[in-house]
């Protein structure tokens, strides 16, 4: 979503697998606005489930975004770019406080969540010292 949406309720892992958490991030936004897709990937999911319509990505890492509510305008098998539009927001998320919000979701397997944040992060490089001397190998 353009531009940087705020983050109206932030992820919370649950203390175990079935446990209370928020398993996602809540991002504010308006009705019809398009939500972009946070890396390249495989549709896997674009329809309703529950009431509500979703768009699930599946990342060449393992890893699958989940985004909701939110109208698909990509298919199922779809190959997407980061940033490919593949949905337009939908009012209705329970306990968003915004006009509407996107509820996004990240997780690895099949019950371990993850913060979607970190996925927008830059990442951090380390440099460490240099063995003197180098080892032969």
């Amino acid at each position: 979503m353009l531009p940087a949406p705020a983050v109206v309720t932030p992820f919370r892992a649950p203390s175990h697998t079935y446990g209370p958490g928020h398993r996602g991030v809540d991002l504010g936004g308006a009705p019809g606005v398009p939500v972009l897709a946070a890396r390249a990937g495989t549709v896997v999911f674009a329809g309703p489930v529950g009431g509500r319509d979703l768009v699930s990505v599946l990342h060449d890492d393992g890893l699958r975004t989940t985004y909701e509510p939110v109208q698909p305008v990509v298919e199922t098998g779809a190959v997407i770019r980061a940033g490919e539009v593949i949905g337009l927001l939908q009012p209705g998320h329970a306990g968003c406080v915004a006009q509407s919000c996107l509820h996004w979701g990240v997780r690895r397997d099949r019950n371990e969540y993850l913060d979607p944040l970190v996925l927008l992060r830059p990442p951090r490089v380390r440099l460490l010292p240099v063995p003197i001397p180098w080892p032969d190998g």
